[in-house]
C-alpha cells in the first residue's frame, strides 16, 4: 500500500526528479510531483511524493523540519482534499 506525502516550503526552482532523489534516499519513490498554478506555470511551492507506507512514514519523520536548497521542508501525510464549495454570485 502506498502513501501520500505532502511536502511544502519548497524553494521554487525545484524539480520533480530534485524532490524524487530527495524522498529516494528514503525508500522507494512511485512519483514525486511538483504542483505549477495553472495561470502562470510557475511552481507553488510544494509538491507530492508517493511511497510505500512502512519507507513513507520514516522519510515523514527524517525530512519534516529539515533544511533543503535554504529552505525549512514542511513534510506530512497528505490530507484529502476537501470539494470546494461552489461560490454563488451576486447576480
Amino acid at each position: 500500500m502506498s502513501k501520500s506525502i505532502y511536502v511544502g516550503n519548497l524553494p521554487y526552482s525545484t524539480t520533480d526528479a530534485e524532490l524524487e532523489a530527495l524522498f529516494a534516499q528514503h525508500g522507494t519513490v512511485h512519483s514525486a510531483k511538483i504542483i505549477n498554478d495553472r495561470d502562470t506555470g510557475r511552481s507553488r511551492g510544494f509538491g507530492f511524493v508517493e511511497m510505500d507506507d512502512s519507507e513513507a512514514q520514516s522519510a515523514i519523520e527524517q525530512l519534516n523540519g529539515a533544511m533543503f536548497q535554504g529552505r525549512t521542508l514542511r513534510v506530512n501525510e497528505a490530507q484529502e482534499r476537501k470539494p470546494r464549495r461552489q461560490q454563488r454570485s451576486g447576480w
